[in-house]
């Protein structure tokens, strides 16, 4: 849980500084492409305080209404990020491109008062808003590159400690969805600033502000592809998901290479949070086994599988002797 929290405090502060730099490209250059990418990196950062709330009450001791613990409200509250990455950043970006696209967004800040909330205001002249967006989205790079190092490092270990192929299985497998949640958020943020950087760029060089346009639509498709995605994955564990079959099965066999056992007549594994897995199972045992050493088997059993996955955290084991 520390880890997770080291990442998603790396992109809380790499968004709210991208935010802050965005706001104040508005504020120099009453550009309404640049107040709508202040309006994205808001989002984000508003996305990674969700993600903090879930995790300080997913970290909360089990107790009477909740005693499996409240380790699911990690996924609760990452499936909301999903929504608002879809729902606000996604759409408004999206929506953003398309109207610049059929003539009704603007592209600079045109020299007149601009709105913002309920003030409006005549930007300084003196600024060039090219620079300004080159400089805004250079150190959104920098910023974004750095919160996604920390992600991808988090990532990095958990395929290490699960033996995973790589990024792709991590996904589907991975109950950290906060570290997740991040990752693909530090990963959309870094290939939506490469867009804009190339729309800035072939807007400069023809003087069309087409390309600005199409960069802003592609982002904000892409934003949305991925909210799917991962509002998909937090969905299943929501759910309450088992185990994925490759490693229920590495379960299975503690018990079923135990020589005191029959047969297993019921298996059943689901997350009740990240990395927190209850086990419950009904083992049929041979004829011969006398009950005698009954409940030292079955501790033995339990203790097999908790050491074969670090995340059982609980086993129910119901004999039929």
């Amino acid at each position: 849980m520390a880890e997770s929290k080291s990442v998603v405090m790396a992109a809380l502060i790499a968004n709210g500084a991208i935010a802050i730099m965005k706001f104040a490209g508005f504020l120099l250059t009453g550009s309404a492409a640049m107040l709508s990418e202040t309006y994205h990196s808001i989002s984000d950062t508003g996305n990674q305080v969700f993600l903090l709330i879930g995790l300080r009450y997913g970290g909360r001791e089990a107790d009477r209404r909740h005693p499996f613990g409240y380790g699911k409200a990690q996924f609760f509250y990452a499936f909301l990020v999903s929504v608002f990455l879809f729902g606000i950043a996604g759409w408004e970006s999206a929506k953003h491109g398309f109207n610049a696209l059929m003539g009704a967004g603007g592209h600079g800040g045109g020299g007149g008062p601009v709105e913002f909330l309920f003030f409006s205001f005549q930007p300084p002249g003196g600024f060039d808003p090219i620079l300004v967006n080159y400089t805004v989205l250079l150190l959104g790079i920098a910023f974004e590159s750095w919160a996604f190092k920390k992600a991808y490092a988090g990532m990095k270990t958990q395929i290490e400690e699960n033996d995973w192929s790589g990024m792709r299985e991590a996904f589907r497998k991975t109950s950290d969805v906060t570290t997740l949640t991040a990752l693909t958020e530090d990963t959309i943020a870094l290939l939506g600033l490469g867009l804009a950087l190339v729309g800035v760029f072939l807007e400069q060089q023809t003087g069309d502000p087409i390309y600005d346009a199409v960069a802003a639509l592609l982002i904000g498709v892409m934003l949305m592809g991925f909210a799917v995605a991962l509002a998909w994955e937090n969905k299943r564990l929501i759910l309450g998901e088992s185990l994925p079959a490759d490693e229920e099965q590495k379960l299975r066999a503690v018990v079923e290479d135990r020589e005191e056992v029959e047969r297993i007549v019921d298996f059943r594994t689901v997350y009740f949070g990240p990395e927190r897995i209850v086990v419950s199972a009904d083992v049929e045992f041979h004829p011969g086994f006398d009950g005698t050493d009954l409940d030292a088997t079955i501790t033995e059993i339990e203790e097999a599988m908790k050491a074969a996955n670090a995340s059982v955290r609980t086993v129910y084991l119901e004999p039929e002797v």
